[in-house]
């Protein structure tokens, strides 16, 4: 049974966050009509503080906060990918998500889809995007969910039996209502109670380790011993994963339809330019979950079998007073709560623009698109509830694993389309399906691993890299065959260069030393 105080302190953030979700009204101007762009992007108008909060809230779920400490706990140094992965995301997005952001402003795109569908010319395309996005979103909703039950269970919080699914269901059920009425707004509202109860509750539990220990360095010593000295460093052999999943990784959360739609909300690109840069703050912040993990095997945490991500909540639970604990698992629960609106919003926008306007209602008005939107937001919500208590916590993962590979399959349409149009749109989908059955393969052989191994077994990579390096291999090669055979391609109308050029100095007369 979990401690009174913990409880009241859990329930006080959680409070704190509905009610924060509720002032979202007054950022909305009330002298606009509906639109899809207000209610999923806020209208464009986030400064660079409220995008930041929102953006770092997206990116860095409550499901990664659990799996990235208790990767450390269970396996040492390989978990730390994350920290680089999300360092190499920030100059990406400074060029990525900038450029994309203009050209969707001066379009009025709202989705990926929509910026390939004028890019190319292509619905086709255009809809594979959007339906990969979402495909690759839906688990990662339903893993926020898992993320908070794995937490409050850890803390005793959780009630068992069906107490615990209607606690579920009832901070779902107040999200939903929130996102329904408000849209983009109420997440970007709660991201500050996020940003705030996180940094001050992980300050704490660092400052606690820390001094139970008298520092870093009897930490990892004391972690070395349980799990072994090597088990704490990158062998040889390990690196080309490291290096491969961090890169791919980043890669990959750059096309997710939530961060982009994060970073669409922004006011301007100046503004997107400025939280790229002060995003490492939040990596900070990940990196000391890291050390968490590594300071619960210090301290002698028993996870269960299996359930490695409950490592740092049982840490907070031993270390921390009951007030301070339920500070912790609500900050860890509202950062649930920003991400899972977020792709809710995103996957509804996705299909309403790319697949309902676009096949079943073209002329559907601006409300009638917030409408459907709405109702889609709430049905993902729903089934996300019903995917976690439906199917086991590891069908989730294996399915969130995969969700990475394939996102990552559709960078050759959207990343690499922003500087050259020369692919052709066809040969994007031949990329994209091979693509998307490589990196399926090579995730279910390995036993739903998404390291697999070449060259013999000497090598080991991330799939969804070699997987996207075949993409391109075919979708530049079926280029060349399609221009040779004089296939059409459609129209463009996004004002991009059609090929990758290099801007030169101006002519002076004079020389450089």
């Amino acid at each position: 049974m979990a401690d009174a105080a913990m409880t009241a302190t859990f329930l006080a953030v959680i409070g704190g966050a509905s009610l924060l979700a509720v002032t979202a009204r007054r950022l909305r101007p009330v002298d606009r009509l509906p639109s899809l762009e207000g209610w999923a992007l806020a209208d464009r108008s986030l400064g660079p503080v409220w995008t930041w909060l929102l953006l770092g809230g997206t990116i860095f779920t409550a499901y990664t906060f659990t799996a990235v400490p208790g990767l450390a706990y269970g396996n040492g140094a390989p978990a730390f990918f994350a920290v680089p992965y999300t360092v190499i995301v920030c100059p990406l997005a400074f060029v990525l998500l900038t450029r994309l952001w203009e050209v969707a402003r001066r379009h009025g795109y709202v989705t990926a889809g929509d910026f390939v569908r004028g890019r190319y010319g292509s619905a086709p395309l255009a809809l594979l995007v959007a339906l990969t996005g979402i495909l690759a979103t839906m688990p990662y909703l339903a893993l926020q969910l898992l993320g908070i039950r794995a937490v409050l269970t850890a803390g005793g919080v959780y009630p068992k039996g069906a107490a615990g699914d209607l606690v579920m269901v009832a901070l779902f059920a107040g999200l939903a209502v929130a996102t329904y009425r408000h849209g983009l707004r109420a997440p970007a509202v709660i991201s500050a109670l996020k940003a705030v109860a996180v940094f001050v509750s992980l300050t704490a539990v660092c400052w606690l380790v820390l001094r139970r220990f008298g520092g870093p360095g009897p930490v990892f010593d004391g972690a070395a011993e349980r799990l072994g000295g090597p088990a704490l460093l990158l062998s040889p052999e390990q690196q080309p994963a490291y290096a491969t999943l961090a890169l791919g990784s980043a890669l990959a959360l750059l096309m997710y339809p939530h961060v982009l739609t994060a970073g669409f909300a922004a006011d301007g690109p100046r503004t997107v330019r400025k939280v790229t840069v002060a995003l490492p703050a939040w990596t900070g912040l990940l990196a000391l979950f890291g050390f968490l993990g590594v300071a619960a095997l210090a301290t002698g945490v028993r996870a269960p079998e299996g359930g490695a991500e409950a490592a740092v909540p049982m840490l907070v639970d031993r270390l921390m007073p009951a007030p301070l604990a339920g500070l912790v698992f609500g900050a860890i629960t509202v950062g649930a709560l920003v991400p899972a609106a977020v792709m809710s919003i995103a996957a509804a926008t996705g299909f309403v623009r790319n697949v309902y306007v676009e096949y079943f209602q073209p002329t559907a008005t601006p409300k009638r698109q917030v409408r459907i939107a709405k109702a889609v937001s709430l049905t993902a919500k729903v089934g996300a509830v019903a995917f976690v208590f439906g199917l086991r916590d590891q069908d989730a993962i294996n399915l969130q694993l995969l969700g990475g590979v394939w996102i990552l399959q559709i960078f050759p349409a959207v990343a690499v389309g922003l500087f050259t149009g020369r692919l052709h749109p066809r040969a994007l989908l031949a990329g994209w399906a091979v693509g998307m059955v490589t990196g399926t393969f090579l995730v279910v052989r390995e036993g739903f691993s998404s390291i697999v191994l070449l060259g013999g077994g000497s090598l080991e990579v991330y799939a969804g890299l070699l997987a996207l390096l075949v993409n391109l291999t075919v979708a530049v090669a079926a280029t060349a065959v399609l221009e040779r055979l004089g296939v059409p391609r459609g129209a463009d109308v996004t004002d991009l260069p059609s090929r990758l050029t290099v801007r030169r100095r101006p002519e002076t007369g004079a020389s450089n030393p």
